[in-house]
């Protein structure tokens, strides 16, 4: 999967029809500088599972937990977790944020999970977004 956009709005619309794919499961780990778009593409994809609150980076709580309420998806919780300020993989695993690793009803979402690769399942999904010259984002699945 490679997809270019050219505005925070193209990147969440491209977010929110990824996010139809999803079954549930699912870990997906977004990699790229600050200002790439991690955060944007977390808001598309909560979108994407018919969340209506507002998104924001737990930037300093680590993780949120949104309950998903529409009945077209199996999916019941979307875990969104921020490593970005951790010290060690250990401070995510001392927060129970791998309760929701593979769970069948769950889809967890992880800015900056380079930092915590050594505690990611195997079968994570990295999507790396990288800002072009032109200020475009290019997204790609790193599988």
């Amino acid at each position: 999967m490679r997809q270019t956009t050219i505005s925070e709005k193209q990147t969440f619309e491209f977010a929110k029809k990824f996010a139809r794919t999803l079954k549930g499961g699912e870990v997906i780990g977004l990699v790229g500088d600050l200002g790439a778009g991690k955060t944007v593409f977390a808001k598309g994809l909560a979108a994407g599972l018919g969340i209506k609150q507002n998104i924001t980076s737990p930037t300093f709580v680590l993780m949120k937990v949104y309950e998903v309420k529409s009945l077209k998806f199996k999916v019941k919780n979307l875990c969104h977790i921020d490593a970005y300020r951790i010290k060690s993989p250990q401070d995510i695993t001392a927060i129970g944020a791998e309760e929701y690793f593979n769970r069948s009803d769950a889809i967890t979402v992880i800015e900056w999970a380079d930092n915590i690769k050594k505690i990611l399942p195997k079968k994570t999904r990295y999507i790396k977004i990288e800002i072009t010259e032109l200020k475009k984002r290019k997204i790609i699945n790193c599988q």
